[in-house]
């Protein structure tokens, strides 16, 4: 049995993952709300093993590791540092403070189909978009979860979630809203 393989992803309604520094969005976009928040945290009840790329592990390390209270900390971020991960770079070689984290060399292709054969777990990855570009075109993706917060950032936004992508049909397969703003979609993603 193969574990399934989640890519969650943030995003606004016009498809931008992040902002440029310097504009004054807050976290979230200043959409989150505890209906938000509590579904965040129940989505690690599973006990995921977290994939991450290079760039997107050491956002999260720094923000993780950085002396933070983790009481200050929303739960499911202090849920995602206790999960372990796999970390898929050639540049890294220091699990940067996170505790249960591995870092692994080669092509990400090869190492997610060995962990969808060997893990026990579902496998979750959070941004790290230009790795899951490339899972997606393998047809490793089981599910693409975005979450989108209600603002439009055309002139402020980075990061476009899709724009590396190649050619997918969804199938929708969960749609929730939370807090009356921020939309859940769920989707089975096939390569054309």
């Amino acid at each position: 049995m193969t574990a399934t393989y989640t890519w969650d992803v943030f995003s606004t309604l016009d498809g931008y993952g992040s902002y440029a520094e310097g504009a004054d969005w807050g976290g979230y976009w200043s959409k989150q709300g505890p209906e938000l928040l509590e579904h965040r945290a129940t989505l690690f009840d599973s006990g995921p093993r977290m994939v991450f790329g290079a760039t997107t592990f050491r956002e999260n390390a720094q923000i993780m590791t950085s002396g933070i209270d983790p009481h200050a900390l929303d739960e499911w971020n202090v849920r995602t540092m206790r999960a372990p991960a796999t970390v898929i770079s050639s540049t890294l070689t220091d699990a940067l403070g996170w505790p249960d984290a591995t870092i692994v060399s080669g092509d990400a292709v090869e190492i997610v189909t060995r962990l969808k054969q060997e893990s026990k777990v579902p496998l979750r990855s959070q941004a790290s978009l230009s790795l899951n570009w490339a899972l997606m075109a393998a047809g490793l993706v089981d599910r693409l979860q975005v979450t989108i917060f209600p603002v439009i950032s055309g002139r402020t936004g980075t990061s476009p979630i899709l724009a590396g992508a190649a050619d997918f049909d969804l199938e929708l397969l969960e749609s929730r809203t939370f807090d009356g703003r921020t939309q859940e979609l769920v989707y089975r993603p096939t390569p054309r």
